[in-house]
């Protein structure tokens, strides 16, 4: 039963980096998105993933040119790093993959991956907070707050920008027929 256990809680830790790396990933990404707006209110119209997250919480603050290049070079700095952290977080995923629970190392397997994913996990959060940091640095005191009120928005309802028009999570699909 232990061994399920360690089998179960490997899978959840190298599941759970995955989905924090993807979620930096589009950080990331969402420099360009910050970058190429204009200095209106108006997110980038992108298609897929690209077009939720960070970016498009910033291209409603009508950062200034400056702001917008300075957020860019924060995230390409950044860039390189998140790559490496994503490709063992990768790699992690591929030999949990290719090991199958009848294998007589499954559990060193599983303990080693999940020992390596917290600690991947632990520097992505801390990377992914010291970009926050440098960025919100950037931020005028109004900025900061449109800032506070658009991503307690985003928190009261994550999925309404990213799937409202994806399956049953969807107003209109919730809401009773009358």
């Amino acid at each position: 039963m232990k061994s399920i256990r360690n089998v179960l809680a490997g899978s959840l830790v190298a599941g759970g980096v995955l989905l924090a790396a993807a979620a930096s990933f589009g950080i990331a990404s969402a420099a360009d998105d910050a970058t190429a707006s204009t200095t209106t209110a108006a997110p980038t119209a992108r298609s897929g993933h690209h077009a939720w997250g960070p970016g498009r919480l910033y291209a409603k603050l009508n950062l200034t040119a400056e702001q917008q290049a300075s957020i860019k070079a924060i995230y390409t700095a950044a860039k390189p790093q998140m790559q490496s952290l994503h490709a063992t977080m990768k790699a992690n995923h591929l030999k949990m993959m290719q090991t199958t629970p009848d294998d007589p190392n499954y559990a060193s397997v599983v303990a080693e991956v999940a020992q390596s994913n917290a600690t991947l996990a632990s520097e992505r959060t801390t990377q992914s907070s010291e970009i926050k940091a440098q960025i919100y640095a950037l931020l005028t005191p109004a900025q900061k707050t449109q800032l506070a009120t658009l991503e307690a928005e985003w928190a009261a309802n994550p999925h309404k920008g990213r799937w409202a028009h994806h399956g049953p999570a969807s107003s209109a699909a919730t809401e009773p027929a009358t």
